[in-house]
């Protein structure tokens, strides 16, 4: 594999190449490497142009690099990419004396003859002093042969390809490819330490299987921070259960093989966090004589959606616009700390029954953990408004009134504020 220089030490190597086979045919004959729109302007100036118009990725080696990265992102090898050139050959001279034809003749007899650009070819064109941008290529050094081949191309396609240089009128030219440059990235990657010795363990398990979780009130009641959870599943059941969410593992007690009933409240609120929050059920199998981080049998993992709680909702820095709206600050104190990278959400609902307003006002996401969030709204009508707090999709709960005796009752009444 080569570096960056790879690119131009093809086309440096195509350039020297062809130089020494034209100018044995056409006297005074020379190999440019610019844009063919600068040929144009009563040039009369006998050369072969080589044109690089278009790189591609190179199918046969697509997906060589699928499997370069550990499932945390980490190099096992470094990156490469495959890519086929693709030249066009124009042609200039006397078209009287047939310059141009005699050049495409030479070109296509030379190119017949070599098909393959070997790394003699181009170590002799990095030792050239014309060279010395290209001090620091490696292109010699890959393993894969570079292949030169003409491109079968329409008289559409090459049409189409000197459409793009404009009011630039058309020479004679042929189309060829280059195949396969490698190019590595410069990333190092990493190689784990061999295996000194093993210790196999073998003994039978029964996977353990997480069907779905449920707030143990009900299937459908929402999750909060306090309810008990219902594990149902497979083979939950074990002498030594355990229930991990994020790291901690906590002991559980099976009722039987299909069911744990988890109280949230065992674990840590550290370690608790809004929006979707996973969990295994992991049975951890005597070492015996292994050292090391043996889980054990592990479930799969499984998720549920924990709500937020507002323990008080605040109203500060109210100011009047000149149409008659408000701005605000509303600061929230929830019952778990939002964690750094959640995206929050406040959403404002008018409570009254005649035409209600509603409003949502989305933050930035959060840099640190806070347990209170300020977020300001603006362009608000005055009034009472029930307030909800969305982290990550999850939502807060209203709370309903009960008291059949009450003018609300069944209504929404908080948490609420006033604006």
């Amino acid at each position: 594999m080569s570096n960056y220089l790879a690119i131009a030490s093809v086309t440096a190597t195509l350039q020297r190449i062809l130089q020494m086979a034209i100018q044995q045919e056409v006297y005074g004959a020379r190999v440019t490497t610019d844009r063919p729109n600068t040929k144009e302007g009563g040039l009369t100036e006998t050369c072969l142009n080589i044109y690089l118009y278009m790189v591609q990725p190179n199918t046969a080696y697509r997906n060589s690099d699928s499997s370069i990265r550990r499932p945390k992102g980490d190099l096992v090898k470094r990156t490469q990419s495959a890519l086929d050139l693709r030249y066009l050959f124009s042609f200039h001279g006397n078209d009287t004396e047939l310059e141009p034809q005699r050049m495409l003749g030479c070109v296509i007899s030379t190119l017949q003859d070599i098909f393959t650009i070997t790394p003699d070819m181009i170590r002799d064109t990095l030792a050239d002093p014309k060279s010395g941008v290209l001090v620091g290529a490696d292109l010699p050094d890959q393993i894969e042969p570079i292949r030169i081949s003409p491109i079968d191309i329409s008289v559409e396609d090459m049409s189409k390809i000197w459409s793009v240089f404009f009011q630039t009128p058309y020479s004679l030219s042929a189309a060829y490819k280059g195949s396969i440059i490698l190019i590595e990235g410069e990333a190092p990657g990493t190689r784990a330490l061999p295996v000194r010795d093993r210790h196999p363990l073998v003994m039978p398990f029964s996977q353990i299987f997480i069907e779905r979780i449920v707030a143990q009130t009900g299937k459908l009641d929402p999750i909060l921070a306090d309810s008990t959870l219902l594990i149902l599943g497979r083979n939950l059941y074990d002498s030594n259960t355990r229930v991990r969410i994020g790291r901690e593992e906590i002991p559980v007690q099976p009722t039987n093989n299909t069911e744990i009933i988890f109280p949230l409240s065992l674990v840590p609120p550290d370690v608790l966090r809004f929006g979707a929050q996973s969990l295994q059920v992991v049975h951890p199998a005597p070492r015996l004589h292994l050292d090391g981080p043996y889980q054990g049998i592990e479930s799969n993992l499984a998720t549920f959606v924990l709500r937020p709680t507002i323990k008080s909702a605040q109203v500060s820095h109210v100011r009047v616009a000149r149409n008659g709206t408000y701005s605000a600050q509303v600061t929230l104190t929830l019952n778990l700390p939002v964690h750094k990278g959640q995206l929050v959400a406040l959403i404002l609902n008018e409570w009254s029954i005649q035409s209600p307003v509603a409003y949502i006002f989305k933050t930035s996401i959060r840099t640190e953990e806070q347990m209170e969030i300020t977020i300001p709204v603006q362009k608000v009508k005055a009034g009472d408004y029930l307030v909800r707090v969305q982290v990550d999709g999850a939502e807060s709960l209203l709370i309903y009134d009960t008291d059949t005796n009450s003018d609300t009752f069944s209504w929404y009444i908080s948490p609420r504020i006033t604006i």
